[in-house]
């Protein structure tokens, strides 16, 4: 499997479950002279959720329709439940999809668009076989009762709703998700997300996401691939993606992150020493990558900073140039004579205390040791 997990953190990494449901070995492809993959190793484990995150052209997309039969592998081959469907079409293969326009038939009703992948079966099955499966998928979506309604009738939530069921209906060894809730709102995509996790823990059908939304593939996801330029470049829980990103590249582009640039003066097994363009030298956690001499960058969440009126042993001197209200906390962003711009998250009750500094106000700074993590610019 390729991941990057560093050795600091492999006692804590997650362990692929068995069995393995599906697996890409040395896969690649190409559009010409185009390389969308380059020779990608996954194994995904039966029962799990995993996502493929990543900014458009990364190629996610290429791998979920390899893995669907969308796409032939230039290179490589693609396996399930132990076997080589590198060249089965998708009606071959034990996997359904639900993509992100939902793909629903307008002029068939509910019943009759969950029931068209039953209708292809051979040897048919009976009429009223058909009729229970489509009873209990429309239950299990929280759909009872819709099997006549019309698809135009329907919300986007339900139309996500019976797309889902249309996909699971055939019982698949895997579902593949192409952003399934890009067209929804923020309130009713959050919604829909815990349905997504109630309805694969309920089914136990292995899941597999693709999403440009880092908030999306954290909240859903037991396993997430960060993916650049066709190839997986981390691979971890949540967690440890949030926590331990070993590259840049991750750290940017898993949540949001302050990137102070320096040079890396010393290294031990866990920790680095690095020198940035305040002058300060900080020990942090490192990612395993960085050498002594080169240049590299301390990342820090905003989280993780602290906010204060009055000077402190350490505080580094900032200027508020910017207040964003955001509900449960407050965004600054705030400027350091030599470290630049730097994001703050403060909460709620915190800033109240703070009594909102305003634009053009003088502030404190300062985090703990273990908040920075020097990484490797990539």
């Amino acid at each position: 499997m390729t991941s990057n997990v560093s050795a600091e953190y492999a006692s804590e990494s997650y362990q692929v479950k068995t069995p393995v449901i599906a697996e890409l070995r040395g896969v690649s492809k190409s559009f010409g002279d185009l390389r969308a993959v380059g020779n990608v190793d996954l194994s995904i484990s039966s029962g799990e959720f995993l996502s493929f995150l990543g900014p458009s052209g990364c190629g996610k997309t290429t791998l979920l329709r390899m893995l669907a039969g969308f796409e032939t592998p230039t290179k490589g081959s693609v396996f399930i439940d132990d076997q080589d469907v590198s060249g089965f079409e998708p009606y071959r293969r034990p996997v359904n999809m639900v993509f992100q326009n939902y793909a629903l038939f307008p002029h068939l009703t509910v019943g009759q668009n969950i029931a068209y992948g039953l209708n292809q079966q051979r040897p048919r099955l009976a009429r009223d076989m058909i009729s229970e499966k489509i009873r209990r998928t429309l239950e299990t979506v929280r759909l009872p009762g819709f099997e006549n309604r019309r698809i135009w009738e329907m919300s986007g939530g339900q139309q996500q709703r019976v797309a889902l069921a249309r996909a699971i209906v055939n019982e698949p060894k895997l579902l593949l998700l192409d952003e399934p809730l890009a067209a929804l709102d923020r309130k009713l995509r959050k919604e829909m997300q815990i349905e997504l996790q109630d309805l694969q823990r309920q089914l136990g059908i292995t899941f597999v996401l693709v999403t440009h939304d880092q908030e999306e593939a954290l909240s859903l996801s037991d396993r997430i691939c960060v993916i650049r330029a066709g190839e997986i470049v981390q691979i971890g829980t949540p967690q440890q993606l949030y926590d331990r990103p070993q590259t840049r590249y991750v750290a940017d582009f898993v949540g949001t992150s302050n990137f102070f640039e320096g040079r890396v003066s010393a290294v031990s097994d866990t920790r680095a020493t690095i020198a940035l363009a305040n002058g300060q030298t900080y020990d942090a956690t490192s990612s395993g990558a960085v050498a002594p001499g080169e240049q590299g960058c301390m990342s820090v969440r905003p989280e993780q900073i602290r906010m204060r009126r009055t000077s402190s042993s350490g505080a580094l001197e900032a200027i508020v140039q910017n207040r964003i209200f955001l509900g449960e906390h407050t965004e600054y962003l705030v400027r350091h004579a030599s470290l630049g711009s730097i994001i703050v998250m403060v909460p709620r009750q915190s800033d109240a205390a703070l009594q909102a500094p305003s634009t053009g106000e003088t502030v404190w700074i300062e985090w703990d040791a273990d908040a920075g993590l020097i990484l490797k610019n990539d």
